[in-house]
Order: structure tokens, then C-alpha cells, then sequence
């Protein structure tokens, strides 16, 4: 039996080597996709157009209908691209970590805080919807916007054109500076 047993093992593990050194090689699996999303059009999860700006927006099902879901979807693919193409993020992270006592009576607090504000706001000539896609399982709507080469071209020359004597980009520079003395005026207090 001992012997059945240890010829049947070897067979199985020959078959396994051969099988594996020869014919046709097992094909590579395909990435997960996030739940519902099985059978999207890969620009659903990859947005990105060779030489242009592209995003994706979606909305859900609605009982305002196809047309409304369809603008919500556009508002949101534009929103991406604008913050694409220039966001303004403001941030302050303070950190604060305190010791007291001794020995076993020791104790140690720590408060760590963030605060993050993100605002984009920028123009869009020439951005198009290029695709949609409605998903048949959850009735959510895709839509691939692009903006063309030339618009980017040309948002990048005006937004440098514009900042370079331009009274709201000067405002914005001491806006900056002043957000840095607070940030430094708040790390102060702390060492204190």
C-alpha cells in the first residue's frame, strides 16, 4: 500500500513537471477591478490620451435621468481636469508631544493635527466628451472628457503670461508668505 501510495505521488509530480516545462504557458491574470466595474472600457480606470489631458466623471443612477446624470458625470470629469491642470492647496499639520512625570509615574501625551484646503480654478476651452459608458449592473454613468493639446498649450501661456505683472498674483505671493509666518508663529508657540 505504502509502495501504491508513494508511485501514485511520484507519477502525479512527474505529471505536474512535464506538463509545467512544456506546451502552452498559463496566462497571466488579469488585474482586480474595483467591485462593478468588471467589463468597463479601460479608459474608466485609466483616463490618460497620449499628447492631451483627460479625466473621468461619473454619476450615479438618478431619477433626474440619463441627461442629468450625464451633466453631473461632465462636471465632475471637468472638475478633475481643472484641478489637473492647477490646484492651489493650502496645508498645516502641527504636531505637538509632551513628557511629564518620572520613572513609572512618566507620562507621555502626543496630538498631532492636519488641516488641508484644496481649490482649483481654471478655465477650460476645448475640453469634449470622448466616451461614456453606462454600467449595466449598477446603472452608474462614465464619461471620458479630453482636452486638447492646443487648450493645454494654451491655458499653460496665459497662466504664465498673467502671473508675471499681475496684481492678484503679487496678492497671492504675500497670502503665501503670510500663511508661512502664521505656520512658523504656530511651531513657535509649540517649542515654547
Amino acid at each position: 500500500m505504502k509502495l501504491k501510495l508513494t508511485t501514485l505521488a511520484l507519477s502525479a509530480a512527474l505529471a505536474v513537471t512535464f506538463t509545467a516545462c512544456g506546451g502552452e504557458q498559463p496566462k497571466p491574470e488579469t488585474p482586480a477591478v474595483a467591485p462593478g466595474l468588471a467589463g468597463a472600457p479601460m479608459w474608466v480606470l485609466d483616463p490618460t490620451v497620449e499628447g492631451g489631458i483627460a479625466a473621468v466623471g461619473s454619476a450615479q443612477k438618478s431619477p433626474g435621468g440619463l441627461q442629468f446624470q450625464r451633466t453631473e458625470a461632465l462636471a465632475n470629469a471637468r472638475d478633475e481636469l481643472a484641478r489637473t491642470l492647477s490646484v492651489k492647496v493650502n496645508n498645516m499639520i502641527k504636531n505637538f508631544a509632551q513628557s511629564t512625570g518620572i520613572g513609572d509615574q512618566q507620562t507621555f501625551e502626543k496630538v498631532t493635527q492636519q488641516v488641508s484646503k484644496q481649490v482649483a480654478s481654471q478655465t477650460l476651452s476645448g475640453s469634449k466628451q470622448k466616451a461614456i459608458w453606462l454600467n449595466p449592473a449598477t446603472g452608474e454613468l462614465f464619461v471620458h472628457v479630453v482636452l486638447d493639446p492646443a487648450s493645454v498649450q494654451a491655458a499653460a501661456k496665459n497662466a504664465t503670461m498673467t502671473s508675471l505683472k499681475n496684481e492678484q498674483a503679487l496678492w497671492q505671493q504675500f497670502q503665501a508668505k503670510k500663511a508661512d509666518e502664521t505656520l512658523d508663529a504656530e511651531i513657535a508657540k509649540l517649542a515654547q
